[in-house]
């Protein structure tokens, strides 16, 4: 993640992309596109390059996000921060859900089904959608996605968030789908939003699902992507035919990718601040941004610093020295000086908002001689270690407090902080490690628990290849008790399977969260209303407006 792994982060860690990393962003040059749209172009790096200038209500509005445009613009592969924030401007789901509160609501289709417990959904769909090269959105493009993200001969990320409980789409006649599930499964409704509607006549050809992974944008949604420029700015205007509940508000729209900390800031501060709002902003000038008259909001979520062990590198085989570390940590400390108080210790692999948060069994409160104790018991002296760890900038602040602790209690701690891609390289390359710790947030998905932890934990799952645990017996049962989970009816019983297998989870700690954090995004309030921080990377500017 540049700033970004959810693709671990989102673009996270979130499986995040890594065991394709062509589909999460190391591609290295200007993407160059086929002339589907006659906007919609690659070329010079220029975060000047605004699709056209204009002013009053239809002057530009400018966005800085922290995170980069040159992941997979690919909807059923994408975790990419930006993308995903993009391409929720840009595409439209069957149904979409408020980016705060995660309650669908109609997009392209014309109702949210009535009984959330039926084992069929059928779904008409707006009269008039059309896609941005102006032909019609039909049923047929609505199969093309499902066949896609169900085909058990394409791996997608989407897959993971379908696959077990969606048994296929079909076409009821050229505006009527239905979609028949394998048992009742409402949180499916809300997860409908991952599945972007894309035009068969455009991704069906040839070699057009790389051209998706590049940066071709094709949708139905509000705003038409009309140039982009890897590692710089991508830019977007109002889609004059649309017709659907969140109309476009801004003529035109430029966002740039600016990864780094104090450029980022730069472009939104100050007497001649180049764009009217930011994400991704460091506690630390928060109230320099506040008294130059900007709002700055954060939204608490799953947003984490998390450990991952190789459980087939000793001694991180034994949970007892997995617990250890995690005990030495001083988490506290960590919110305090690293995080500026803007986030909490860890007490569940869910954060405390969640719905379905219980605080877990083990919490890894600071207790060294704890830590002492089980590295004795695991027979563990003159441990060394080195912690591998993506460059996002609030990782890098953590990172000297959980060497600070592990020196302490004798393990000799180095740093190796280096591009997330790098980091991710090594995973899909199988090569040896220690411990990573990165940055993840699954909200950006959404925020049930069964996903969540999907995302994370599975026999066949990206993560648990990194951590080379799947074969073993207690994550044998711990899968059965997930599937037990996704599987159960009944809403209470469900979540109480899930709390119990986090137990588990956090018993084991191979991938476990150490803090969870704000992200803060900067307004200026004067010219924008109608914005809301989410708790996940990226912005969301459907119903925002000018002043």
């Amino acid at each position: 993640m540049r700033d970004d792994v959810t693709d671990v982060n989102p673009d996270v860690p979130a499986p995040r992309r890594r065991s394709f990393l062509k589909y999460t962003g190391a591609l290295g040059a200007a993407a160059v596109l086929p002339p589907v749209l006659a906007g919609c172009s690659a070329g010079p790096q220029s975060t000047n390059d605004t699709g056209g200038g204009g002013s009053g209500k239809d002057r530009t509005l400018t966005a800085v996000i922290g995170y980069g445009n040159d992941g997979s613009w690919d909807p059923t592969q994408t975790a990419s921060a930006f993308c995903m924030a993009a391409n929720n401007h840009v595409y439209e789901g069957l149904l979409d859900t408020d980016p705060i509160t995660r309650v669908p609501y109609p997009a392209l289709a014309t109702e949210v089904p009535k009984d959330r417990n039926a084992t069929t959904w059928r779904f008409t769909l707006r009269s008039g959608a059309t896609f941005h090269d102006g032909k019609p959105v039909t049923a047929d493009d609505v199969v093309f996605v499902f066949d896609r993200i169900l085909d058990p001969g394409t791996q997608t990320l989407a897959k993971g968030f379908f696959a077990g409980w969606l048994s296929g789409a079909r076409k009821v006649d050229p505006r009527t789908v239905e979609l028949t599930l394998k048992f009742p499964f409402p949180d499916g409704l809300s997860r409908l939003t991952l599945a972007k509607i894309m035009p068969k006549h455009v991704f069906s050809r040839p070699g057009a699902w790389d051209d998706a992974i590049k940066g071709l944008a094709v949708g139905s949604g509000p705003y038409r992507q009309t140039a982009h420029h890897p590692k710089s700015n991508t830019t977007f205007e109002a889609f004059a035919a649309y017709n659907g509940p969140r109309p476009p508000a801004f003529k035109r729209m430029n966002w740039l990718t600016i990864v780094d900390a104090a450029p980022r800031v730069a472009k939104i501060s100050g007497s001649d601040a180049g764009a009217q709002i930011a994400d991704n902003i460091p506690y630390a000038n928060i109230a320099r941004l506040e008294q130059g008259g900007l709002k700055v909001a954060g939204g608490a979520g799953m947003n984490n610093l998390f450990l991952m062990f190789n459980t087939q590198h000793k001694p991180f085989d034994d949970v007892r020295v997995r617990q250890a570390l995690h005990y030495a940590i001083d988490t506290e400390k960590m919110v305090q000086v690293a995080l500026k108080g803007h986030g909490k210790p860890a007490s569940s692999f869910l954060n405390e908002g969640n719905p379905a948060y219980r605080r877990a069994k083990t919490v890894y409160d600071y207790d060294p001689q704890k830590a002492k104790a089980l590295l004795k018991a695991a027979g563990v002296s003159n441990l060394k270690v080195n912690i591998l760890a993506v460059n996002v900038s609030w990782i890098v602040d953590c990172l000297p407090t959980i060497k600070a602790s592990w020196d302490a209690i004798g393990v000799e701690t180095s740093l190796a902080p280096q591009e997330t891609t790098a980091v991710f390289t090594k995973m899909d390359q199988k090569q040896d490690y220690q411990v990573v710790a990165a940055a993840s947030n699954p909200n950006q998905f959404g925020l049930d628990a069964d996903l969540i932890m999907h995302y994370n934990y599975g026999p066949q799952n990206l993560w648990m290849g990194y951590t080379r645990w799947a074969g073993d017996p207690v994550a044998q049962q711990l899968f059965k008790d997930m599937d037990r989970a996704t599987r159960e009816p009944d809403p209470q019983k469900k979540k109480a399977i899930i709390q119990d297998y986090i137990d588990v989870v956090a018993e084991q700690a191979v991938l476990y969260p150490v803090v969870h954090n704000e992200l803060m995004t900067a307004w200026d309030a004067r010219k924008l209303t109608g914005i809301r921080a989410q708790p996940y990377p990226g912005i969301n500017l459907l119903q925002a407006k000018w002043v």
